[in-house]
């Protein structure tokens, strides 16, 4: 009992809380929007801008430490935990203004810059998942506790970063200017989300520490506030949702086209020289130089396609440059010959690693054969290829000779372990020699 008495005690907020009059004094104050925190706004809107437009990650970080857009979200939050409807109209009006003038800004600086190719730091602000509805509850929740702790400390700032308020709205600025509204609203989307789930975490983190409500509020009120919070969270949910399974599908997909990749990079004297995985529409393209394949290797593609559980109707094959092809350029006759080399150190070790397992599989005889015939004492085994002048072509055998101590063994004990040899290894022909 003592014990969960402690665990309670180090979960306890009380201890930190601060007075309610100057968290609200505090919230209050941050949802303006005029004067400094406007002007610090544009500014941060157009430094993250510039930060998606060249691809630098250290830029856009810097912008989302600068830009004061936590504000309003967090006072829409609580002025709805604490039915406080005229600082609600407040926040919302602010907020409103900053997000249009960010819009403007961004859109504004994309019309402009000569760089208009859409960067991997914008791309990944235009597929929200169920997994940006998490960091923004849980970032913002460590926000608002920040807020209403006396330490304050440095949260704020860390939360800015990991709930990326600035990123989606200049992406949706890049968007509009550029007149790709694919990018516009699945930015705007992903915005959305983090504002609605920071705004709910400031509700839920405010009914938990018990903030004062100080105006006289019906129950009739509270459940139409709660009506409208519940169809927020689904309409904002739901495609998240939606978006995170087919996140989840691209990656599996991805991980097992990789690993079929692998496991068909060189086949009987054709090369895998190129492939392209597209993971949106499920399609793999693998380019093939070398030989012409065959069907029974296209065959092998498809079926090592299912073992990886990947639809061979999505695979494209495409075969390049033939080793008897002269007009091959430097680079694509160089990369032949570092796959033809590979090929080579491949089958080297694959006859190393035969002649390893036959060291192993003549000492196994020998202790299999002495279990049964005690008179063996020592074994040798090997594979060869016999020659026949009759036929032109040759065949392996296995040598297995055996030696034994007095008295020698009989002749049908000898027929005995030809059998057993024969049954010990099948499908390959087997000569016993006994000293």
């Amino acid at each position: 009992m003592k014990s969960s008495f402690n665990i309670f005690h180090y979960l306890n907020l009380d201890a930190d809380l601060d007075d309610f009059n100057i968290i609200h004094s505090t919230i209050e104050k941050d949802i303006v929007f005029k004067g400094t925190n406007l002007w610090i706004l544009v500014f941060a809107i157009i430094v993250a801008s510039v930060g998606l437009n060249m691809n630098s990650t250290a830029v856009i970080i810097g912008a989302m430490l600068i830009s004061p857009l936590m504000g309003p979200i967090n006072g829409m939050g609580y002025s709805i935990a604490t039915f406080n409807f005229p600082l609600f109209r407040t926040a919302v009006k602010n907020f409103s203004f900053a997000v249009i003038a960010s819009l403007i800004a961004s859109t504004a600086y994309f019309a402009i810059s000569p760089v208009s190719n859409a960067h991997s730091e914008l791309l990944a602000r235009t597929s929200p998942t169920i997994y940006d509805v998490l960091i923004a509850f849980f970032g913002g929740s460590a926000g608002i506790i920040a807020i209403s702790s006396k330490q304050k400390g440095n949260v704020l700032p860390g939360v800015a970063i990991a709930t990326a308020l600035m990123p989606p709205l200049c992406t949706a600025g890049y968007g509009l200017a550029t007149l790709q509204f694919n990018y516009f609203f699945g930015a705007f989307y992903l915005f959305t989300i983090n504002t609605v789930f920071i705004a709910l975490s400031s509700v839920a983190i405010a009914q938990i520490l018990k903030f004062p409500i100080t105006t006289l509020v019906n129950p009739e009120q509270k459940r139409t506030v709660n009506r409208w919070i519940s169809a927020i969270i689904l309409i904002t949910i739901i495609p998240s949702i939606y978006f995170g399974y087919g996140l989840v599908q691209n990656e599996k997909f991805s991980q097992n086209a990789s690993a079929l990749i692998n496991s068909i990079n060189v086949l009987d004297g054709n090369y895998l020289l190129d492939h392209k995985i597209s993971s949106g529409n499920k399609t793999i393209t693998l380019f093939f130089v070398g030989n012409s394949l065959s069907e029974n290797q296209i065959d092998l593609i498809y079926e090592k396609a299912k073992i990886f559980k990947i639809d061979s109707s999505k695979i494209v094959i495409k075969q390049g440059l033939s080793l008897g092809d002269k007009k091959g350029s430097e680079t694509e006759n160089l990369k032949l010959e570092i796959n033809r080399l590979n090929e080579e150190l491949r089958q080297k070790d694959k006859m190393l690693d035969q002649e390893e397992t036959l060291k192993h599989s003549g000492n196994q005889l020998l202790n299999e054969l002495k279990a049964l015939f005690p008179t063996i004492n020592s074994c040798a085994y090997s594979e060869s290829v016999i020659y026949s002048k009759e036929k032109a072509d040759s065949a392996k055998i296995g040598i297995l000779i055996l030696k034994t101590a007095q008295p020698k063994l009989k002749n049908a004990e000898k027929d005995k372990i030809r059998e057993w040899i024969t049954n010990r290894i099948p499908g390959k022909r087997t000569e016993v020699y006994f000293d």
